[in-house]
């Protein structure tokens, strides 16, 4: 089938926001499917830690401000890294993924967040990024480190570059959610901007409740089928190419405006785990699912 919008996903695998955003993403590839074309951009928030330092940031500091964000479902790790990091180099990483092996660009980037979030792992080192992707089920992580340095890869993470620093104007600008640490105006993480085949566009800025992307896509496009909640939450697992935590399942669960219950879909989870046909594996304060 062919995509009828084209979503692109203005992100940077060292966000915080858009880490807490995968439900978000998630319940949209369930509800939408194929019917949606999907294109991460990186942004590339910091090519050295400097950025960050010169705002005072500490690896303790770093650590401490992940608790905020355990309101919005996703795992967590508080323990402090060696050092502050920068995300040029995990972005490139997701970028090789897509020139080298680009149906697993999507669960490197994941890998990427999950070593950035819930783990100690330097994503800014060769090292950090192989011990990241090795989660990845398939993926030729040597050929992935050993691309970072490609004139190619290099040229394809600066295009993403330039193009997620196009704000200036935007309904992402006049919402107040762009950005500008650079010399340009740049969309936030993480920013979906959906292109339907016709050529119209809207888009929404930084993090925003994920009810904003589903009226913009009713407001492109009422042929699209929308899926509703499944019965079944092995039924979610199986649908995607990678696991999920229990938050992403839980919003794919929850009734159109009620919000995710973790503990209802843990424990339908926890079943499944019992029964056979689930795996549960830790992962920070939280834990991945994936189907038998």
């Amino acid at each position: 089938m062919q995509a009828l919008v084209t979503v692109e996903h203005f992100s940077d695998p060292g966000c915080p926001w858009a880490y807490s955003a995968a439900p978000h993403l998630t319940l949209l590839r369930w509800r939408y499917g194929d019917q949606l074309a999907w294109r991460n951009v990186m942004i590339g928030l910091a090519e050295t830690p400097q950025r960050y330092l010169d705002r005072g940031s500490t690896p303790a500091r770093v650590a401490r401000g992940y608790r905020r964000y355990r309101r919005l479902g996703m795992p967590f790790a508080t323990e402090p890294r060696a050092r502050v990091v920068a995300t040029g180099r995990a972005c490139r990483a997701v970028v090789a993924t897509r020139l080298l092996d680009p149906g697993r660009e999507d669960a490197a980037f994941r890998a990427l967040h999950f070593a950035q979030f819930t783990s100690t792992l330097l994503f800014d080192t060769d090292e950090g990024v192989r011990a990241a992707l090795a989660r990845v089920d398939g993926l030729d992580v040597e050929a992935i480190v050993g691309a970072l340095d490609d004139d190619a890869v290099e040229a394809a993470y600066q295009a993403d570059r330039a193009h997620a620093r196009t704000a200036s104007g935007s309904a992402t600008a006049f919402q107040g959610k762009a950005a500008n640490t650079d010399g340009l105006e740049r969309y936030t993480a993480p920013s979906l901007r959906f292109t339907h085949r016709d050529g119209r566009h809207l888009e929404a800025g930084g993090f925003q409740p994920v009810e904003a992307y589903d009226v913009l896509l009713a407001n492109l496009d009422v042929s699209l089928h929308r899926q509703g909640p499944p019965s079944d939450a092995v039924a979610v697992l199986e649908a995607f190419p990678y696991p999920l935590t229990t938050r992403e399942v839980a919003a794919v669960l929850a009734a159109l405006l009620v919000d995710p219950d973790d503990a209802a879909a843990e424990d339908v989870l926890i079943d499944a785990v019992g029964a056979g046909r689930a795996r549960r594996e830790a992962l920070g304060d939280g834990a991945l699912w994936s189907a038998v």
